[in-house]
């Protein structure tokens, strides 16, 4: 048998972003002292000013699983890493068919969901639909809505006896609410600055996502020393198998162990 004479890759990460996780782990790599693998960094193009992690940097979709594979296999890339947002479940499925498509080792770095503690009052729902119609249960007057600026549709219908003051990165395209205002603000968030927005605002009930981390985790405790209830919708199911981390320390450990 005649041996191969193709060259063997050199490391190439592509790591599908747009989280804190995400742009921490780029940033671990690029502060080695000893240099590490190429990192190219991927993000959705959502958000019209992105903190941008170092590294190479793609802004926008793949084309479904199979132009992802395509990415793969052109750029040669050695391992994806799937550190997009837990409730981009679209993205986490088409990297699961894309890596074992082009055969490239894939891993999830997914943070933790969010646990209740003593003295929450939540209210866990299954989609930005059932989090509306929880609302009418709820009496709700004043909410502070924290789900970011896609889906607010679900919250267009209500009466006018609900006002929403709508929290996100960029401002929302209608439909929205009829009564709402819009707070331009980016995590990490501090608990006296979200103790404050629930006392200003004067709200009454809180809506998230359940995004897990520390970044925007604050608002629950504010809510819980108000003692207000908070409508959890729950997260998507995500691809089956695989390994699954944490946090970018153990994404660190898993790419040393495969060199």
């Amino acid at each position: 048998m005649t041996p191969s004479t193709e060259a063997p890759r050199s490391p190439h990460l592509l790591i599908l972003g747009g989280t804190t996780e995400a742009r921490r782990l780029a940033e671990a790599l690029d502060a080695r002292p000893h240099g590490g693998p190429r990192v190219t960094t991927s993000l959705a193009g959502r958000v019209a000013r992105p903190a941008l992690p170092p590294g190479e940097v793609r802004i926008g979709g793949f084309g479904g699983p199979e132009g992802l594979a395509d990415w793969l296999r052109a750029h040669r890339v050695t391992a994806l890493i799937d550190a997009t947002h837990p409730f981009a479940a679209t993205i986490s499925f088409n990297a699961a068919r894309a890596a074992a498509s082009a055969h490239v080792p894939l891993l999830a770095l997914r943070r933790p969901s969010w646990t209740p503690a003593d003295g929450d009052n939540w209210h866990g729902v299954g989609s930005l639909e059932e989090a509306a119609d929880a609302l009418t249960g709820l009496r709700a007057r004043r909410v502070f809505l924290t789900t970011g600026r896609t889906g607010l549709s679900a919250f267009a219908g209500r009466g006018e006896g609900t006002w929403f003051l709508v929290r996100s990165v960029d401002a929302p395209e209608p439909p929205y609410p009829a009564r709402m205002e819009t707070l331009l603000d980016r995590g990490p968030f501090t608990l006296d600055g979200e103790r404050e927005v629930l006392r200003r605002y004067t709200i009454d009930v809180v809506v998230t996502k359940d995004s897990g981390g520390e970044a925007t985790a604050p608002k629950l405790t504010a809510a819980r020393e108000a003692g207000l209830p908070v409508v959890v919708v729950r997260r998507p199911p995500v691809p089956e198998g695989g390994t699954e981390v944490a946090t970018p320390a153990e994404a660190l450990a898993w790419l040393d162990g495969r060199t």
